[in-house]
């Protein structure tokens, strides 16, 4: 088995990076499995406390039985809203997996990819990773970007590494936030001590969010964020940094709201980018979905 490693598993140790995976297999297991040569980083043996980094490729066998390598297709709703002969934005519901993990192999965008476009996907980042080219966390929904061929991934993915598209977000935060826009700047790291979790680090990332206010209730606001840079959790961490946390994040400091959710109330809903091989620009944008809709209908019946 291969994993690729982008900029959501960036910065972990090796060994920590595999039990989290693999939650079902001790620690102690995995670094036996590591200082036995029987994984491998870019072909090459390293130590457990080897710091992934992004595009590391991780080879293994038989860390765990009957682990399904093959991901199968899957007949999923999938909501297309824009498409050409090299790629395609679908609106990823909140909920769903953007792609499979060795223990969830089902269920996700890309099954639900391979039932729609079968082989025309890249696979530049294996075969778990069919078409993706970034992602969203389970539980925020919205806009996606889909790369049917590796030509076109690698456009996509320079596109977004040079931040030559708008990438915009709305969510809801809990209280009155202070200012109706702020440029947030903070540097990104990942959590010392919990590496599923990311923090406001001065050895971390550069990190920009540019948030504006669109509506203030008694209890939450109403905001939109602009991406200029794109870290693991952005939004999640910068708006907790700012005492303000999207609501219904409990990784993050919110706790469970009145009215319940799948986590975070966070969609991103517009796409602004340059058409791959084309001076034609793509702007699309979708309406709030049904859990954001659900909080602000709650928040609107409640205003002063």
């Amino acid at each position: 088995m291969i994993l690729i490693i982008d900029e959501n598993s960036e910065d972990i140790r090796l060994d920590l990076y595999l039990s989290e995976l693999y939650n079902g297999i001790s620690r102690s297991k995995i670094q036996n499995s590591i200082k036995s040569g029987k994984i491998l980083v870019n072909g090459k043996e390293k130590k457990p406390s080897y710091i992934l980094k992004d595009g590391d490729k991780v080879e293994f066998e038989n860390l765990v039985e009957n682990v399904i390598v093959k991901i199968e297709p899957e007949n999923i709703p999938l909501e297309i809203i824009w498409e050409d002969e090299n790629m395609a934005v679908v609106n990823k519901p909140s909920g769903m997996l953007t792609h499979p993990t060795p223990l969830e192999t089902s269920g996700t965008l890309v099954n639900a990819l391979l039932y729609k476009f079968g082989e025309n996907l890249s696979d530049i980042n294996g075969e778990f990773r069919r078409g993706i080219v970034h992602r969203l966390d389970r539980n925020t929904s919205g806009l996606l970007m889909i790369a049917k061929n590796n030509k076109t991934h690698e456009y996509l993915y320079e596109m977004i590494k040079n931040h030559n598209l708008t990438k915009k977000y709305r969510a809801i935060l809990v209280g009155n936030y202070p200012l109706d826009e702020e440029i947030i700047e903070a540097p990104i790291g990942r959590h010392k001590t919990q590496p599923h979790k990311m923090t406001i680090d001065t050895d971390g990332k550069p990190s920009t969010t540019i948030l504006k206010v669109i509506e203030r209730f008694k209890e939450a606001t109403y905001v939109e964020l602009n991406l200029i840079t794109g870290r693991t959790h952005q939004i999640r961490v910068h708006t907790s940094y700012k005492k303000h946390p999207v609501f219904n994040d409990t990784l993050y400091g919110a706790g469970q709201g009145k009215i319940k959710t799948d986590e975070q109330v966070l969609q991103s809903y517009y796409l602004k980018f340059a058409k791959p091989f084309s001076s034609e620009i793509i702007e699309l944008g979708i309406e709030p979905d049904e859990k954001l809709s659900k909080v602000l209908n709650y928040f609107k019946n409640r205003r002063v």
